[in-house]
């Protein structure tokens, strides 16, 4: 499917952006292939409130969390559900590979910049690693947004693999208006069996006037 407007010129795929985009990809923790989920015990922290329940995962939109609050449940289904997203088995040709692709050495810290035509997407590489993702997002109904992820910090997995610890993500107008929010999360990992599963994440935020800490604790991992 062609998402590019009619009236911009067609862009050449730059074969080398799509090799270091790739690399980066492949060096990236996932799920294996055949991964069925996991069941854990998970504790909410909302600024000092605890909260207790199951959790159930097999999927990005097979996520099951039982506690006592439904707005607390709710929040953590989204969590959990994102973190099932970024680390689901898939291939590099089912998602930013599917792109024409596109590069521009400008000397940024955080490296080279790849453009996704088409998805209102860039991203920059370093030392074979997605460093910073930037997106524009319109949904309907909604006032579109953009926002920025910055990857601070990673671990490497027994397999060799790029696996995520901390990230910081601001969220702003497209139109280069004001910055409405920034969370900031630190992510911390168990292996079990053959499989990097979620222990903790904590994230910071700005809401409802006040800057909020939640966290996210996952306790005896069992796989499905």
């Amino acid at each position: 499917m062609d998402h590019q407007k009619q009236d911009q010129p067609t862009v050449a795929d730059d074969p080398k952006a799509r090799a270091l985009l790739r690399q980066a990809f492949e060096n990236t923790a996932r799920w294996q292939s055949d991964f069925k989920g996991f069941t854990a015990d998970l504790t909410v922290n909302v600024n000092g409130k605890e909260t207790r329940g199951p959790v159930m995962v097999k999927g990005p939109r097979e996520v099951s969390v039982q506690l006592g609050e439904a707005d607390v449940q709710k929040w953590a289904q989204e969590q959990i559900g994102m973190i099932a997203v970024h680390r689901g088995p898939r291939s590099f040709e089912q998602s930013d590979g599917q792109y024409t692709l596109t590069m521009e050495e400008d000397g940024h810290p955080f490296g080279t910049k790849l453009i996704i035509h088409g998805s209102n997407s860039f991203y920059r590489v370093k030392d074979q690693r997605i460093t910073q993702i930037n997106r524009k997002m319109a949904h309907p109904g909604m006032p579109p947004f953009a926002f920025t992820i910055n990857v601070e910090d990673s671990a490497v997995t027994q397999d060799r693999k790029n696996l995520t610890t901390k990230y910081t993500v601001y969220y702003y107008s497209p139109d280069g208006g004001k910055l409405t929010n920034v969370e900031s999360f630190t992510d911390t990992h168990v292996r079990v069996g053959a499989s990097d599963l979620p222990a903790t994440r904590r994230i910071t935020s700005y809401e409802h006037g006040q800057v909020t800490v939640k966290s996210l604790t996952f306790s005896n991992h069992k796989l499905i």
